[in-house]
């Protein structure tokens, strides 16, 4: 349950942030109900994402691990339910989206990818646990835009999942939509 009405006064920047979501979306965010209670927070945000969202130097799929690794270490269910579904109609492999919660244990990932997940969960432990040896091992395989990228990416995912954690919001069912059905 919310810990904050996801019914803010419906000033015209909301109801037209509104208007593009559930267009975009099929319904309104909960995140961005959540911020408008504060309308130049949520404009910080919106447009702190449409930003993020034009970063392209990160491969697609590594950027959808480490966002789904951060959001499991915190524990965000909001995040892997709306990271599985954006990460899905991106065209991520689902199983690979499914086993991010064990991923340790799994063989479906490369050690690429094993090394930024596990640097998306050593970036998001409090305090950090990030070493040398990590980003050294990263640097290997990824370019310094790239690892710039994965970092940016990892901390606005830490501010997503902190932020709506907080707020006690939980998923609003976008992963159902794209799960295949039991036969």
């Amino acid at each position: 349950m919310a810990r904050i009405s996801l019914a803010p006064k419906p000033t015209l920047g909301y109801r037209l942030v509104r208007f593009v979501l559930r267009r975009r979306y099929g319904v309104m965010l909960d995140p961005i109900a959540a911020t408008a209670h504060q309308p130049r927070v949520m404009r910080t945000l919106s447009l702190l994402e449409a930003g993020a969202a034009k970063w392209r130097v990160l491969d697609r799929d590594l950027k959808a691990l480490a966002i789904l690794a951060t959001s499991a270490r915190t524990g965000c269910a909001w995040c892997m339910d709306f990271g599985y579904w954006e990460s899905h109609h991106a065209g991520v492999e689902p199983a690979k989206l499914r086993a991010v919660t064990h991923w340790r244990d799994s063989d479906l990932y490369t050690a690429l990818e094993r090394r930024v997940m596990a640097y998306a969960e050593a970036m998001t432990a409090t305090p950090p646990e990030v070493t040398d040896e990590m980003v050294a091992e990263l640097r290997a395989d990824l370019s310094e835009a790239e690892l710039v990228e994965l970092t940016a990416t990892v901390a606005l995912e830490n501010l997503r999942n902190r932020s709506n954690a907080a707020l006690g919001l939980t998923g609003q069912g976008f992963k159902d939509r794209c799960e295949v059905p039991a036969a």
